[in-house]
């Protein structure tokens, strides 16, 4: 199959541009030249500009959106506890999807890098499972419980006695301390296969992920499936502090739908699995995209189980004993999901027993904290598409498809010239293009980028 890109449809008028239903139907018409294509992702084919949603796709997909559910995992001393913590952070990951509408944003080219911060409050409520046991959990006894459950303030839009949710991001005041700073670099590593790396790290806290995000995708007919492609094993997350134990996150099915409605939504479904071979705790989401009578749902229902790393069988959750039973979650990922103690099925957990892990209705996107302008290198994402995105919010859409299909044949000029001269691109910021179990390593240049980040200095004078 040929991996150069279909001819793009005429460009339409600003008004056209402007108008969700032209878009959809222009979008549809180029979807229906690959049915029965593969793999669209690996075709990246090129969307006229007034489809595209005016950001870069690294700087897109942080998986930050929460900072402060992110840097509150490993704060517990219970593994039970802390693998909770990785789900809380899991179910704030793409806040995106949950609050925003579906775009496409600019394909990368290779080489393209994008890096940022976030500042954060430490404000996450902690995770103290001791302290919500009850008599029908399969944990160990507790002391003192029937008190504290007493205590926990009732919300009044929820049963449960106790909630765990995140709040709104915000920077603390200067009378709440100094903020946390998480730094972020990915770099578009690969471009057949298109596939980025990124490193995330928060020292102060000792927590790092990384991974490969790589798609695959395939009109069905009514609907855009994505899945991670074969490069793509989920996130790493390590915990300095906890004697390098480390989490991998796998990534469900996603589905583009809405097509032919005129209103495009977001719908996942399948499998997430998080892992951590160091505890031996593993859990799986279930994400189940339809209910009675084809009706779409969004909901999630999860088990957390004891598991042998050397013998992982589990796929499903119906497939773990009662016994391995730790925990169970169950609601809707784009607004609220709970979880009980123990082995019982969520529909018998009283609801004084169900704890609300994460609430996603009243949050909100956290924003990055971007280098100036002037910092910027030619091929970092903001300035590279710069003119695009300035073309296309100024509603130039002409002007925006000529800057982006300059932009694509420079990249298709350099890469012929590498085969002139038989080059090997090498990334600049990461040890691997793809590979290596899923977990990119930094070079020695990616470590100073990150360390002059943490300490907001975006100077790469003397790295590159």
């Amino acid at each position: 199959m040929s991996s150069s890109p279909p001819s793009p449809p005429a460009v339409a008028t600003p008004e056209e541009g402007h108008n969700e239903g032209s878009k959809l139907r222009t979008f549809l018409g180029i979807l229906r030249k690959f049915i029965g294509v593969t793999d669209l992702a690996s075709v990246r084919f090129s969307l006229p500009s007034q489809l595209l949603e005016p950001t870069p796709n690294l700087e897109y997909w942080t998986y930050l959106d929460a900072p402060n559910a992110f840097v509150a995992i490993g704060t517990s001393d219970e593994p039970l506890d802390r693998m909770l913590e990785v789900i809380r952070f899991w179910l704030t990951k793409d806040l995106k999807y949950a609050k925003g509408k579906p775009c496409k944003p600019y394909n990368s080219c290779l080489g393209e890098f994008f890096r940022c911060n976030w500042e954060t409050e430490d404000n996450a409520p902690r995770i103290n499972t001791t302290d919500l046991q009850t008599p029908g959990s399969s944990a160990s006894s507790i002391k003192g419980a029937a008190a504290n459950l007493k205590a926990a303030a009732k919300s009044e839009n929820s049963s449960s006695s106790v909630s765990l949710t995140v709040p709104q991001h915000g920077t603390p005041s200067n009378e709440a301390g100094k903020p946390l700073r998480i730094s972020y670099l990915t770099e578009q590593t690969s471009h057949h296969p298109p596939v980025s790396a990124f490193y995330v790290t928060c020292p102060e806290k000792g927590i790092t992920a990384r991974g490969f995000d790589q798609i695959t995708a395939k009109f069905t007919g009514t609907s855009v499936k994505v899945l991670p492609g074969e490069h793509n094993m989920g996130i790493f997350i390590t915990l300095e502090k906890r004697n390098n134990e480390t989490y991998q996150l796998t990534h469900p099915a996603a589905h583009l739908g809405g097509l032919f409605r005129g209103t495009l939504s977001v719908s996942v479904s399948e499998m997430a699995y998080i892992t951590c071979p160091d505890t031996k705790i593993k859990a799986i989401l279930h994400y189940v995209e339809e209910g009675w009578l084809g009706r779409t749902t969004n909901k999630i229902d999860g088990v957390i189980f004891k598991y042998d790393p050397e013998n992982d069988n589990k796929t499903r959750v119906q497939d773990v004993p009662d016994e391995d039973v730790l925990a169970r979650l169950s609601g809707p990922w784009k607004e609220r999901v709970v979880f009980s103690l123990g082995p019982r099925p969520m529909k018998s957990v009283p609801p004084e027993e169900q704890h609300v892990i994460i609430d996603i209705l009243p949050l909100n996107v956290a924003p990055k904290v971007l280098p100036p302008k002037e910092s910027m290198l030619p091929h970092e994402s903001l300035r590279l598409w710069g003119g695009v995105t300035d073309a296309i919010l100024s509603k130039q859409f002409s002007k925006a498809t000529e800057l982006k299909v300059a932009l694509e044949e420079a990249q298709r000029e350099k890469a012929r010239k590498r085969e002139q001269n038989n080059e090997t691109w090498k990334p600049v910021f990461f040890e691997h293009s793809v590979g290596n179990g899923g977990k990119p390593d930094l070079t020695e240049k990616g470590k100073q980028v990150l360390e002059r980040a943490q300490k907001g200095d975006w100077n790469l004078e003397g790295i590159l």
